[in-house]
C-alpha cells in the first residue's frame, strides 16, 4: 500500500473543520482531518472515492506521470493566458479636475477652474491612442478616468473617434468605459455615449446620509441627489446592463452595508462591488477619520456577502463583483482580466494608465503615488517621447514585473491560495519602501487570504443552492434563466 501512489505538488490549510488542498493550477479538494492524515501516510485505498478524487484533481499519481505533467502544463498555460493578452486595459486620465471633493479621493483631484495645466489635450490623446493600438492584445478596453472625465468631453470624443479610425486597420475587439460621478452628465453627452456604446462605471456609497458624508460637491453640498437623478436618466437611456457602480467602504458605512445593498437594489443597479478604502491620495491624510482594520472590513464583507446570497436565494439576481472575480479564478480554469490579482502582477502588462501630460504609469495606484507623494518611480515613459517598445520593453517594467511573481515571494510561495492570488508591487512600495513588502503585516495579503477563507467556507458546505448562485454570477445569468436553458437541453 505504501508504494501505491506518489504526491504531486499541493498546498494545504485547515478551513471549516476540514483540510483544503490546492495544487499549482487551482484544482482544490476538501478532506476530513482523518483522511488527510491517511493521505500523508500513504494509507488511502486505491479503491476509495477519495483516492479517485485526489487522482482526478492531480494531487496524487500512480502511473503515466508524463501524461499527468502534460495535463498540468496545459492547465497552467490556461491559467496564465493573460500574459498572451499583453496590456489589454488602457486608462486615460482626461483631467485631474473634478466637480466633487471626496474625502477619500485616491486621485488627488483638484478644483474645476485649474483647466490649463490639468487637462489632457488632443495631441497627447492621439499619441496615447497610437500606443494603445501597438498592443498585441486582441481585445482592447479604453477606460476614461479623472478627476471627472466628463469635464474634458471633447478630448473623450477625440479618443473615441481616433480609436475607431485606427481600428479599421487593426480590427481589435474594442470597448469603451467612462468612470464618472455622473454630475456633469447631460442629454448631449448621454446621446454620444449611447451612440458609441460606451459603458458607464459610477460610484454610489449608499443611502443619502452615507453617500453625502464623504462624496460632496466642491460647494460643500452632498452629491447624492444629483448622482441618483442622473443615474436614473442614464439607465432609462442606456439600459441597466450598461451601467455599473461600486462603493468605497468607510468607517461610517462599514456597519451599515445592509443599507447600502438595499440602496443599490432600489436604484436598479444589478450588482455591487464592495471596495476597501485605499490608503493613497486624500485618504492617507484622512485615515484616522475614515479608516478601519482589515479584520473589521472582512467581518463586514462576510456579513454583506451572506445577505447578498440570501437575496439571490429569493430569486433576485444580484452578484457581489469582487467575490465573482475570485470565484472565476477558483471554479474555472481561466484567468480573469482583474489586474490587481495576477502573478506576475498586471501592472503594465495587463493594464496601463496615461496621465494628462502623456506620462505612462503601470497602474492607477502608481499615478496616485506620483500626484500625492511626488514619487514617479512607476512612470515607465511618456507618449510624446518614447516608443511602445521603449515603454513596454523597458528594464524598469521588467524589474517591476519580476518582483511580483508570487510563486517565488516569501509567504506567497507556500500559501494555499497562491493559485488564485497576485501581488501589488506599487502598494508594497508605497507602504514598505520596496516592491516585495512584508507578508506577515501586509494588509493587502491579510485581506485577500481572509476573503478566500470566507469563500471556501461556503464551498465546503456542498450546498447546491449556493453553488448554483455562484455559477450564475460567474456566467452572468440569473438562476431562472439557467434553469430554463437546462430544461430545454
Amino acid at each position: 500500500m505504501s508504494q501505491s501512489y506518489r504526491f504531486l505538488p499541493f498546498r494545504f490549510e485547515r478551513v471549516a473543520d476540514r483540510v483544503l488542498l490546492v495544487n499549482d493550477v487551482g484544482d482544490f479538494h476538501f478532506l476530513p482531518e482523518s483522511s488527510f492524515d491517511a493521505l500523508i501516510g500513504r494509507k488511502i485505498s486505491p479503491e476509495s472515492s477519495e483516492y479517485l478524487d485526489l487522482k482526478s484533481k492531480n494531487m496524487i499519481w500512480d502511473s503515466h506521470l508524463s501524461n499527468v505533467i502534460d495535463l498540468l502544463a496545459t492547465k497552467y498555460r490556461t491559467k496564465k493566458q493573460f500574459l498572451y493578452d499583453f496590456t489589454s486595459l488602457h486608462m486615460f486620465v482626461l483631467t485631474r479636475r473634478c466637480n466633487q471633493r471626496c474625502a477619500y479621493c485616491h486621485a488627488s483631484s483638484v478644483c474645476v477652474e485649474d483647466k490649463d495645466v490639468l487637462d489632457m489635450d488632443v495631441a497627447t490623446a492621439r499619441k496615447c491612442v497610437e500606443l494603445v493600438f501597438m498592443s498585441p492584445a486582441k481585445s482592447i478596453k479604453i477606460e476614461f478616468q479623472g478627476g471627472e472625465p466628463l469635464l474634458n468631453f471633447n478630448v473623450l470624443k477625440s479618443v473615441v473617434e481616433y480609436s475607431l479610425e485606427l481600428n479599421e486597420k487593426y480590427k481589435k475587439n474594442l470597448e469603451f468605459v467612462v468612470c464618472t460621478n455622473l454630475i456633469a452628465l447631460d442629454e448631449d453627452k448621454l446621446e454620444y455615449i449611447k451612440s458609441n456604446k460606451i459603458y458607464i462605471s459610477t460610484s454610489l456609497d449608499g443611502p443619502e446620509y452615507i453617500h453625502d458624508e464623504f462624496r460632496k460637491n466642491r460647494s460643500g453640498e452632498g452629491s447624492y441627489k444629483n448622482v441618483t437623478a442622473n443615474l436614473a436618466l442614464a439607465q432609462s437611456s442606456l439600459g441597466h446592463d450598461n451601467i455599473s457602480a461600486l462603493m468605497t467602504v468607510t468607517d461610517l458605512s462599514i456597519d451599515h452595508l445592509d443599507e447600502v445593498i438595499d440602496e443599490y437594489i432600489a436604484r436598479g443597479l444589478g450588482s455591487i462591488f464592495l471596495r476597501m478604502l485605499n490608503p493613497l491620495g486624500y485618504a492617507s491624510a484622512e485615515w484616522n477619520r475614515l479608516g478601519y482594520s482589515v479584520d473589521d472590513f472582512v467581518d463586514a464583507y462576510a456579513k454583506a456577502l451572506d445577505k447578498i446570497i440570501q437575496i439571490n436565494r429569493s430569486g433576485v439576481y444580484f452578484p457581489e463583483m469582487f467575490t465573482t472575480l475570485l470565484l472565476s479564478r477558483i471554479l474555472t480554469p481561466f484567468s480573469t482580466g482583474f489586474v490587481d490579482l495576477q502573478s506576475p502582477a498586471g501592472v503594465g502588462i495587463g493594464g496601463v494608465i496615461y496621465d494628462t501630460n502623456g506620462d505612462v504609469y503601470v497602474s492607477d495606484e502608481a499615478r496616485m503615488l506620483a500626484h500625492s507623494k511626488g514619487d514617479k518611480s512607476f512612470c515607465v515613459g511618456n507618449a510624446h517621447s518614447h516608443s511602445w517598445r521603449e515603454i513596454f520593453g523597458s528594464e524598469r517594467l521588467r524589474e517591476i514585473i519580476s518582483s511580483s511573481c508570487i510563486e517565488a515571494l516569501p509567504g506567497c510561495a507556500w500559501c494555499v491560495f497562491q493559485s488564485y492570488c497576485g501581488a501589488d508591487p506599487v502598494r508594497n512600495y508605497a507602504v514598505y519602501g520596496d516592491m516585495v513588502g512584508k507578508r506577515p503585516e501586509n494588509d493587502f495579503c491579510r485581506k485577500h487570504k481572509a476573503i478566500f477563507r470566507v469563500i471556501f467556507e461556503y464551498l465546503a458546505k456542498d450546498d447546491e443552492d449556493i453553488e448554483d448562485i455562484f455559477w450564475s454570477w460567474i456566467i452572468g445569468k440569473p438562476l431562472a434563466e439557467n434553469s430554463a436553458n437546462a430544461t430545454q437541453m
